[in-house]
């Protein structure tokens, strides 16, 4: 509310406090006429607005009435206090009032509720805030009740090595909030969901039976105070079902028992209750502490498809045992657990967030709307859908609210007549029950139309017969024995998908070829249900699957030994732009630090580089990007990895020898990787070069001599990239273009490289380097390094001693690969190492510094040994061998045949290199490689 200043001048405006009647926006109409009229006699000197809204809610809510009249001293000062102020002073009494807890505690429920509802009927404060101070009452009744009996027990010296001091942390004891209470979300007559777990750790093991006893005397004396119905009342019904085992476990457990059980047989439903877990009263610390241990089982590691049908399953369990199937009708409707309720919206935020939380911890937040607002930013539901669900969310708690409003009911029925439904439309503020029935079915109906969909997709279409492919009973039966489909519950999922993948096939070139991939595919899997699930949700990554079996049965095999990266594909950062090498390395590094041991760090970057690559291979496949920037993208990978996995070799190197003897080494990447150019299928030529600076030897608790220090990390470093690990291996390595090849040490000293380099290396060692690039390590020793390159570039060659060599090594290179066939872009004269060795002597010749084929072939250009017209031949010629090899090996690990090719992969080709037919490429490679090698020719004349 504002004031005009008194004397009418100027904008110098002065805010007035607001009163709890200023902020009313809305209240019930009438309903009860002698209620109404009790209650009008009660506060008939309050301000209109307030004592409209009491007058009002009592003749709605007996309950209400009830409260309003014994507690209508304190509620009236909401005429000159605020609803927060009244608020505060029942926290105050509940933490410092002597005398009988229990009714301290049930004066306080009266009024919070009395307050709480008010606020909620007025709009004065918001659905959080309603539920915020509904669950802060419980927080803190538990709280002072838990330190209280606690106090009693350690006075009595049942509760060893503990003293007065450690009553207000339960001593040790801890009551975790679970469901709707754990996600501040509490409604109106809410019974409240706990697990009581004491930490066993803070009592020496004899003290065990001894402890245990007195936490269940406390628990069962807390749930008294709570729970009990006495002449005043009571404060919350209490369930300590949810607890581990509940049927044969006591009603307080050690936080480890608790542990093997989750971790050995918690199911799909325990593990969504606890995504609202929280800790709410005794020692805080130990439950978060014990909630940050069972992460992994709330939490998978992979995108968790499986849980959508177990989600599925216990809604239809609930709506069977509660009796809520069938058609949709308002006379009787559970708000809570009928369709379109209020659980439909919170298994729908619920099962998202445990597929995608082990992967994105962004998602795991406790409360329903905050969790959609999260699912919406990380890309897993569409913001309309989430807008849809958060005001359905929001008015379905409203109804809830006012139907146990009216008897202090824990009730989520709607009323089964129309009295009933009267009385309710007009506690709502609607005079037409006819108008509110509407909207609410409306509600309810587009809450369960976003919902099945998600829960419980459509059965998919009959696929159309098509020629080489059989019917799905007949895979079915043909499969049987496949692993993937051992189980009921796969066969289930998987005859409610495969007619969508059959239907995909039947839009393949050869269908018969594409469903021979993915039946290899489907038999390299080690179970269904999983990847199954995936499907039936991600109707697109169906297509995917189908096309990289019509496309890539190299790919094809590698998902099925590693089916988690499809956990990449739906991501929500799948599509997102090319992070580079700096970026990718701050990712793989966050990665790995949030893993302790070394194998698993090791580990972890497979993973990660798996999922990457995958990527890189799919955008490849789908034509997302072109072979050139694929080829990048892979080298970029490369780079990060290298980058990021140094640092995690040389700690632990560190931790058994000793910090690194003088500057360190670092990695110089070699041929393709040093011009920063792999396919989906390279090897990494590397060379380990380490600076001593004069140092002799380690400083750890096991030195090592300098040469053997670096000699035995470089091999750490290369079975760190090459060992098959769980996750398998990251790249093959190949040391041999160190200095002296395989006779030298597998790490070279910067004295010895530059020494050797300059005085005992071979032209075609000089050629290697003209692609050499560091890639990790000190910084300082990658300067330096590259400093000796550009040195060493930078020399004068005998031209015609590097021809004379270069044409040497051609006819070595002939006479080893012998015949070329018409689709071996790579050997051969005019073939695509035929160009770079061009280039690189070139590039010799001219003292360029250069790495990639293009640019040295341009600074040749630019020098005068190339015209315009050889480099247009040659750059193109590379531009088409270049798109052929990426295409073959991203498609096969085998020689490129188009016969072995498939439909889809030969599509890929055909795109990539912009011809309409084989016939067309293969002339092209033919006519380029004549062409090239002529120049070639003409250019070492």
């Amino acid at each position: 509310m504002l004031q005009a200043p008194v004397d009418g001048g100027g904008c110098d405006f002065h805010r007035v406090s607001m009163t709890f009647a200023d902020l009313i926006t809305r209240h019930p109409l009438p309903h009860n006429p002698e209620r109404c009229a009790e209650a009008q006699v009660r506060f008939a000197g309050l301000p209109e607005p307030l004592m409209t809204l009491m007058v009002n809610t009592a003749g709605c809510s007996p309950y209400l009435a009830g409260l309003l009249a014994r507690e209508a001293d304190w509620i009236a000062r909401l005429v000159s206090q605020s609803a927060e102020d009244l608020r505060d002073e029942v926290w105050q009494s509940i933490a410092h009032t002597d005398g009988d807890l229990k009714d301290v505690f049930r004066q306080s429920k009266r009024r919070i509720a009395l307050l709480a509802a008010l606020a909620d009927i007025g709009g004065v404060w918001p659905l959080e805030t309603v539920t915020t101070a509904l669950t802060e009452l419980a927080d803190r009744c538990l709280q002072r009740g838990l330190t209280d009996l606690t106090a009693a027990q350690i006075a009595r010296g049942k509760i060893p090595g503990q003293t007065e001091a450690d009553a207000e942390t339960g001593a040790g004891m801890c009551v975790l909030a679970m469901g709707k209470m754990g996600a501040f979300e509490l409604n109106y007559s809410s019974d409240i969901d706990l697990i009581c777990l004491f930490d066993e750790s803070r009592f020496y093991p004899d003290d065990y039976l001894e402890v245990r006893t007195t936490f269940v005397k406390i628990t069962r004396a807390l749930m008294g105070l709570m729970s009990d119905v006495t002449a005043e009342g009571y404060v919350f019904r209490s369930d300590l079902r949810l607890r581990p085992d509940a049927s044969v476990t006591p009603v307080c457990i050690a936080m480890e028992a608790a542990e093997r059980y989750y971790e050995s047989v918690g199911r799909t439903w325990e593990r969504a209750a606890f995504i609202k877990a929280r800790p709410s009263a005794g020692d805080l610390k130990a439950g978060n502490r014990f909630l940050e241990r069972l992460s992994p089982f709330i939490w998978r590691k992979h995108l968790d498809f499986a849980a959508i049908e177990d989600a599925h399953d216990m809604r239809l369990k609930i709506r069977s045992h509660k009796g809520l199937g069938g058609a949709m009708k308002l006379d009787g409707h559970n708000m809570k657990l009928g369709a379109g309720g209020i659980r439909e919206i919170e298994f729908f935020t619920q099962t998202r967030q445990l597929i995608a939380g082990g992967r994105d911890p962004s998602l795991r937040v406790r409360g329903t709307r905050e969790g959609l607002d999260r699912l919406v930013d990380a890309g897993w539901v569409p913001k309309d859908a989430s807008d849809r669900l958060q005001a359905a969310y929001i008015a379905h708690r409203e109804v809830e609210h006012r139907l146990q409003m009216i008897g202090d009911a824990q009730t989520h029925e709607l009323p089964k007549g129309e009295s009933g439904f009267l009385r309710l439309s007009r506690f709502m503020g609607e005079a037409d029950p006819s108008v509110f029935r509407a909207g609410l079915l409306a509600r309810l109906e587009e809450v369960a139309d976003v919902t099945d969909s998600f829960f419980a997709p459509d059965e998919a279409e009959d696929a159309p017969e098509t020629e080489g492919l059989a019917s799905p009973s007949a895979y079915l039966e043909q499969w049987r024995s496949l692993p993937a489909l051992r189980s009921e519950r796969s066969v289930t999922l998987f005859k409610r998908v495969f007619p969508t993948i059959l239907k995909q096939m039947a839009q393949a070139t050869r269908p018969p070829e594409a469903m021979a991939e993915f039946e290899r595919f489907l038999s390299g899997l080690p179970a269904g249900v999983q990847v199954f699930s995936l499907f039936d949700a991600n109707p697109q990554l169906t297509k995917l699957i189908v096309d990289i079996c019509a496309t890539s049965p190299a790919l094809a095999t590698y998902l099925s030994r590693n089916s988690a990266v499809l956990d990449a594909v739906i991501g929500g950062d799948f599509f997102a732009p090319w992070l580079g090498v700096e970026g990718l390395t701050k990712l793989l590094v966050k990665k790995i630090e949030a893993i302790s041991d070394y194998e698993g760090r090791l580990d972890a970057a497979r993973r990660w580089q798996k999922e990457w690559h995958f990527r890189v291979g799919v955008h490849h496949l789908q034509g997302l990007i072109g072979p050139d920037e694929a080829s990048e993208q892979y080298a970029d990978l490369a780079d990060a990895t290298l980058g990021a996995l140094m640092p995690v070799v040389e700690a632990e190197f560190t931790r058994k020898h000793g910090s690194p003897p003088g500057r360190g080494a670092m990695i110089l990447a070699m041929g393709s990787a040093g011009a920063a150019s792999l396919t989906a299928q390279s090897d990494l030529d590397l060379i380990v070069i380490y600076d001593p600076a004069g140092v002799a030897s380690s400083d750890g608790r096991r030195p090592l001599e300098t040469r053997t220090y670096y000699a035995r990390f470089t091999q750490a470093f290369v079975t760190a990239l090459t060992a098959p690990m769980a996750e398998g291996r990251l790249y093959e390595v190949d040391l041999r273009l160190r200095p002296s090849g395989q006779s030298g040490p597998v790490a070279t000293s910067l004295e010895a490289f530059k020494s050797y380099q300059m005085n005992d290396a071979w032209v075609w060692e000089h050629l290697a380097l003209t692609r050499a690039r560091a890639v990790a390590g000190d910084r300082s020793l990658q300067e330096d390094v590259e400093a000796v390159r550009c040195s060493i570039l930078a020399s004068s060659y005998d031209a015609s001693k590097i021809i004379q060599e270069t044409q040497e090594m051609r006819v070595r290179l002939a006479e080893a690969t012998g015949r070329v066939g018409p689709w071996d872009v790579k050997s051969g004269a005019g073939g695509r190492q035929d160009i770079e060795l061009l280039s690189q002597a070139l590039s010799l010749i001219s003292k360029g510094n250069e790495r990639q084929i293009v640019p040295q072939l341009r600074h040749a250009l630019d020098q005068g040994q190339l015209t315009e017209a050889q480099f247009q031949i040659l750059t193109g010629a590379h531009s088409v061998f270049s798109c052929v090899q990426m295409g073959a090996r991203l498609v096969s690990d085998k020689e490129l045949s188009p016969e072995a090719l498939g439909a889809g992969g030969i599509s890929m080709l055909l795109r990539d290199c912009g011809c309409d037919t084989m016939d067309e490429l293969r002339d092209r490679i033919a006519e380029c490689r004549k062409q090239a090698a002529e120049v070639v020719e003409q250019v070492l004349a």
